[in-house]
C-alpha cells in the first residue's frame, strides 16, 4: 500500500491516511517498508504469547469483575451478551468475542487492564475469525462466555477465573489448529504465515493453577 494510493482510493488528504496508517502500525496491523506499507504476516509467535498474556491478564479481570462489580452493572453484561446471542456470520461473531471480553475487564474497574485486553484482541483480529467461522463455534464460545458470566454473577471468582482460562486456552488450541490444516489455502488467499508451529504451542492448563 501507498499513501497516495490511498488518498486516492478514499478521497482523503495526507494527514487523515498518515494518522490511520500510524495507528494501524501501533497496533501491530501494518509495516513500514520504505515508502510503502504492507499488512503484517499472521506471526505464530505472537499469537502464542498473545495467548499467554490473556492467560494471566483475563482470569484475574474476571477476579476483579467478582470482587468490585456491581448488580447494576453485571446485569447490563448479561444484557448486552444476550442481545448478541444471535451469530449469524464471522463479523457478529467476532465483535461478539470482543465485546465480552472487554465489558468483562472493564468490570473489575481498572482501564489498564480493560486497555491491555483491548490490545490484545485487536492484535488478533485478523485470525480471529478463523476461529469463529462456523455458527458451531460461535454458538459454543457464546455458551462459555455466558457460563463465565454466570460464575461472575454467583460470586465464584475461583469458577470465573477457571473458565476464562480454559476459554481463552481452547480459542488458542482451535485456532493454531486450523491454521496449521488450512496454512496452505490461507497462503494462497495471500495471507503470510511465519513462525514455527512448535513456538505457538501453549500449555492449555497453565492460567488454570
Amino acid at each position: 500500500m501507498s499513501e497516495r494510493g490511498l488518498e486516492a482510493r478514499f478521497h482523503a488528504s495526507r494527514t487523515p491516511v498518515r494518522a490511520a496508517l500510524s495507528r494501524l502500525e501501533r497496533e501491530g496491523l501494518i509495516l513500514h517498508e520504505g515508502r510503502s506499507w504492507t499488512v503484517t504476516p499472521i506471526d505464530l509467535g505472537e499469537i502464542a504469547s498473545l495467548a499467554e498474556l490473556r492467560g494471566v491478564l483475563e482470569p484475574a479481570a474476571a477476579r476483579l469483575a467478582v470482587a468490585r462489580a456491581q448488580p447494576d452493572a453485571l446485569d447490563a453484561v448479561r444484557a448486552h451478551l444476550d442481545a448478541l446471542r444471535p451469530t449469524p456470520d464471522q463479523q457478529a461473531g467476532i465483535r461478539m468475542g470482543s465485546t465480552f471480553h472487554l465489558d468483562l475487564a472493564a468490570l473489575g474497574g481498572n482501564r489498564f487492564i480493560t486497555d491491555a485486553v483491548a490490545d490484545a484482541l485487536t492484535r488478533l483480529e485478523r485470525t480471529r475469525w478463523i476461529e469463529v467461522r462456523t455458527p458451531e463455534t460461535r454458538d459454543a464460545a457464546w455458551q462459555e462466555h455466558s457460563d463465565i458470566l454466570d460464575a461472575v454473577q454467583s460470586g465464584d471468582a475461583d469458577r470465573a477465573a477457571e473458565l476464562v482460562a480454559a476459554h481463552v486456552a481452547g480459542t488458542n488450541d482451535r485456532l493454531l489448529g486450523f491454521i496449521a490444516q488450512e496454512g496452505r489455502r490461507l497462503r494462497g488467499a495471500g495471507m503470510a504465515i511465519v513462525g514455527a508451529p512448535e513456538r505457538a504451542g501453549v500449555d492449555a492448563g497453565a492460567g488454570r493453577a
